[in-house]
């Protein structure tokens, strides 16, 4: 889901502008984001997905074919729906969807949300005419004359009180909330530290815990019957908004989709990264103080609990972290980004 958000952003913003604009989304065929995308009003195709492993697997081999399979697919639904942009923010599925737009001649933008761009978006940058990037320290990864420091989209989350956020929940506009999310197909190793978390918060705590749909809800479910205030969800859409709202703390993967929110609403964050660049994104906040970071291979459920517990119980604090991260996280200027998308389509 990291690359979802900000163009889900990015489509928000300007369609808020130019509400005549279509938008269709290119994704795999068993994505998570597919519910997310087309409860949104966006029209979603699929093709063949591949990718490349930067290390020995005999997967590489077969899934050369799947991307060039992906290539053709790519190459006939651009001639078919004659897109006037093509946008991405990373993932290996737009990798033969930029290249078959690159030879057909359609204008192009890349975002970087993470400071080391991933393998997809270096293969792509080549052939876009236009790089955005979150974090100032990514620009010197791209080609100057083509490359801008944007900050990251966020979508229009706000508007909503905490009170409404816990009505919405059920829960008492009193009771303390903690927001449990592990990404869009949810981390497992996340999801079994806050199992073991659970008995060592106060009972009247509600939790809300989004599992991820790939990810069985058996244990998560078993664990309702001995903390009764725990709430399993495997996808939000709309009720994202609230479980944000609703929360003292939120407890998440390192991803930047998931920090772009976080700073946009001020939230106290406690982050558990993936190994890989979330860790490079959980280091640079961590030292900035704009979130609190665990190791999910070193630390415990219980280590875990006792952060929670720390934050929850400390609300300056949870102020401070959040307003460091909004003021370390850039926020893409709605402006800004409506210009540099009526600059690429008016090139074509």
């Amino acid at each position: 889901m990291g690359p979802v958000t900000p163009l889900l952003a990015l489509r928000e913003i300007y369609l808020n502008v130019h509400p005549e604009t279509q938008f269709i989304w290119v994704g795999t065929k068993f994505g998570p984001e597919r519910v997310l995308i087309e409860k949104s009003g966006c029209q979603f195709f699929t093709i063949t997905s591949g990718k490349y492993r930067r290390y020995f697997s005999l997967w590489n081999f077969f899934d050369i074919f799947k991307i060039i399979v992906a290539f053709f697919q790519s190459l006939f639904l651009i001639l078919n729906e004659k897109p006037d942009l093509l946008i991405s923010a990373g993932g290996f599925v737009s990798v033969p969807l930029h290249w078959a737009g690159w030879m057909l001649g359609v204008p192009e933008m890349i975002h970087q949300q993470d400071r080391v761009p991933g393998f997809a978006n270096k293969l792509m940058a080549a052939g876009a005419d236009k790089i955005t990037v979150t974090l100032k320290d990514s620009l010197q990864f791209f080609s100057k004359r083509k490359s801008e420091l944007l900050g990251n989209p966020a979508r229009n989350l706000g508007g909503i009180d905490k009170i409404a956020g816990r009505l919405f929940f059920k829960f008492n506009p009193t009771d303390q909330v903690i927001f449990v999310l592990g990404g869009g197909t949810g981390s497992l190793k996340l999801n079994q530290m806050l199992i073991e978390a659970l008995p060592h918060w106060p009972k009247n705590w509600q939790v809300i815990h989004l599992v991820g749909k790939e990810r069985p809800k058996e244990l998560a479910e078993r664990a309702v019957s001995v903390f009764p205030n725990y709430h399993v969800f495997e996808f939000f859409t709309e009720e994202m908004k609230y479980a944000y709202a609703a929360a003292d703390v939120v407890v998440a993967r390192a991803g930047f989709g998931t920090l772009t929110e976080l700073a946009a609403l001020k939230k106290a964050a406690i982050l558990l990264p993936k190994s890989g660049h979330q860790e490079e994104n959980a280091k640079f906040f961590e030292r900035a103080g704009g979130a609190v970071v665990l190791n999910e291979e070193a630390d415990s459920g219980l280590k875990l609990a006792k952060v929670v517990a720390d934050l929850v119980n400390d609300p300056p604090i949870c102020a401070r972290i959040g307003d460091i991260l909004h003021s370390t996280l850039l926020i893409a200027d709605p402006k800004r980004v409506v210009e540099i998308i009526d600059e690429l389509i008016v090139k074509k």
